[in-house]
């Protein structure tokens, strides 16, 4: 097994919105005997309220503290050698802070999944405040890319078979 997840034995699922990562994430979870915490349920079930009302009543940049601090608290459980597969949501690896803990307490995996697939699977969507303006959705998409890149893997969703990436990632070279 890689060495940096001997030493903090954590997955971090990285991409965009409706790329998998949930239901990715918990198949990898149960396979390899690891807790699994989706970020965004974690953060509904201590705040009451869903991720759209965080965003409309208090805001993104809110949201984003919220969310730092429960990742936060998931590193240092992990830290404490407490295996977890977590499912971040679409923008928390995007800040620099909380991709450096990331990257030095586990291995990040980009879910790479094309503009089509997850546009298919949640576009136009109220539920995903992000997702409400079509041209914003695919500009926010673009932009996130080149950080998304930044991962430790990249596994392709060439398609809507969770068993597929989950093979793809358990088969991976660094998780050896």
């Amino acid at each position: 097994m890689n060495v940096r997840l001997k030493r903090t034995p954590g997955l971090y699922l990285v991409g965009f919105m409706g790329s998998g990562k949930t239901t990715v994430g918990r198949h990898l979870a149960h396979r390899l005997g690891w807790s699994f915490f989706d970020l965004d349920d974690e953060i509904e079930a201590a705040e009451k309220t869903t991720i759209a009302e965080l965003f409309d009543t208090r805001g993104e940049p809110e949201f984003r503290r919220i969310e730092s601090e429960m990742l936060r608290q998931h590193v240092r459980s992990i830290e404490r050698g407490r295996p977890a597969v977590i499912a971040l949501g679409g923008g928390a690896f995007v800040d620099a802070a909380n991709r450096e803990l990331i990257l030095q307490n586990g291995i990040a995996i980009w879910l790479d999944c094309p503009f089509e697939r997850v546009q298919r699977r949640i576009g136009g969507t109220s539920v995903r405040p992000l997702a409400r303006d079509p041209q914003r959705f695919a500009a926010l998409y673009e932009s996130r890319r080149e950080v998304y890149a930044l991962a430790d893997l990249r596994i392709a969703m060439e398609s809507d078979d969770a068993e597929q990436a989950l093979d793809a990632v358990l088969n991976h070279p660094m998780l050896k």
